[in-house]
C-alpha cells in the first residue's frame, strides 16, 4: 500500500513538473529573458548608479510579468498556425497539453498582476507604457497585422521597444530624449534580427500562412530592407552619447558592433549560401544587443 501511495505521489509530482515547464515556456522565456535585461538597462542608465532597489524590483516584477502575460496570450491565438510549424508544433497548446481556455486566464492573470505593479507600486507613467506595449503585441500585432501584413513586424517592433524605456521611465517619471532614444535603438534592432529568422524558416511561415516580408516580397528584398534599419542603429548609439547619457566606451562599442552588423548585413545581398548567412546574421544581432546594452550599463555617465 505504502509503495502505491509513494507512485501516486511521484507521478503526481511529476506531472506537476511538466505543467510548471508548459507555464514557463508559454512565456518564451528566451525572449523574455532579452525584454528585462533591456529594461534592466533603461533604468540603470536613467539612475546612473543612484538605484533605488526597491523600485528596480518593482520595476523589473512588473515588465515580466506584463512582457510574459503577452507573449501567453500570442501562444493562444497562435496555437492553431503553431500546429503547421516545425519550430512550434511541439507546444503546450498544439499538442493538446493544455487546454486554450486555461492559457487564456493565465496570460491575463499576469498580464493583470503586472500592470497593477506598474501602476500602483512604480509609476503610472509606466503603467501606460507597459498597456501601450502589452496593446500594439496582443492585438495589433498577433490578432491583425501578423495575418494580413509584411508590416506586422515593423509595427510590432514598438512593444518590443518598450521594456528598456519603461526602466527609464520608472526613474525619471518622464519621457525626454534618453527615453526616446533607447525606443529608437530597440525599435530599429528588431526587424534585422526577426527577418534573419524569417528567412531561414520561410518555408514554414509560408505553410503556416503568415505573410511576413520574405514570405511575400522574397529573400532578397528581405535582405535589402534590413540595410536601412541596421544603418540607423550607428547614428542612435552616437546621439546617445552627444545627449550626455553615456561614455565614450559605449559609443565606440556600439558603433563598431553597428558596422560589424552593417558590413555582414551588405554582405547577405551576395551571399552564395542564404541559410548560413542568415543564422550568422541572427547570432550578430543577439550578440550585439547584449554587448550594447552590458555596456550601457557599465559606461552610464554617473559611473
Amino acid at each position: 500500500m505504502k509503495d502505491r501511495r509513494r507512485g501516486a505521489s511521484c507521478r503526481i509530482t511529476r506531472e506537476a513538473r511538466f505543467v510548471l515547464k508548459d507555464l514557463i515556456a508559454l512565456t518564451k522565456p528566451r525572449l523574455l529573458r532579452l525584454n528585462v535585461f533591456a529594461a534592466l538597462g533603461g533604468f540603470l542608465v536613467a539612475s546612473k548608479w543612484d538605484v533605488n532597489v526597491l523600485m528596480l524590483i518593482w520595476t523589473l516584477i512588473g515588465s515580466t510579468l506584463t512582457i510574459a502575460s503577452a507573449t501567453v496570450i500570442n501562444n493562444y491565438w497562435d496555437r492553431e498556425l503553431d500546429q503547421k510549424m516545425e519550430r512550434t508544433k511541439d507546444r503546450a497548446l498544439p499538442t493538446g497539453r493544455m487546454q486554450p481556455g486555461t492559457v487564456l486566464v493565465y496570460g491575463i492573470i499576469l498580464g493583470i498582476v503586472g500592470l497593477t505593479v506598474l501602476f500602483a507600486l512604480v509609476d503610472p507613467l509606466t503603467g501606460w507604457l507597459g498597456l501601450l506595449g502589452w496593446f500594439v503585441y496582443i492585438v495589433i500585432y498577433t490578432i491583425w497585422l501578423k495575418r494580413t501584413s509584411t508590416w506586422s513586424t515593423s509595427v510590432g517592433g514598438i512593444s518590443g521597444a518598450m521594456p528598456p524605456v519603461i526602466g527609464y521611465c520608472a526613474v525619471t517619471q518622464e519621457i525626454d530624449a534618453g527615453a526616446w532614444i533607447l525606443f529608437a535603438l530597440m525599435f530599429l534592432w528588431q526587424p534585422a534580427h526577426f527577418w534573419s529568422l524569417a528567412i531561414r524558416r520561410v518555408e514554414e511561415y509560408r505553410e503556416a500562412g503568415f505573410p511576413l516580408l520574405p514570405v511575400v516580397k522574397g529573400i532578397k528584398r528581405t535582405k535589402l530592407q534590413m540595410i536601412p534599419y541596421v544603418v540607423l542603429l550607428i547614428p542612435t548609439g552616437i546621439l546617445f552619447y552627444a545627449y550626455g547619457y553615456v561614455g565614450i566606451y559605449f559609443m565606440i562599442i556600439s558603433v563598431v558592433g553597428g558596422l560589424v552588423w552593417l558590413v555582414h548585413t551588405l554582405r547577405g545581398t551576395g551571399a552564395p549560401d542564404t541559410e548560413k548567412w542568415a543564422k550568422t546574421n541572427f547570432l550578430i544581432s543577439v550578440n550585439y544587443l547584449m554587448i550594447v546594452f552590458l555596456v550601457m550599463i557599465l559606461d552610464t555617465t554617473g559611473s
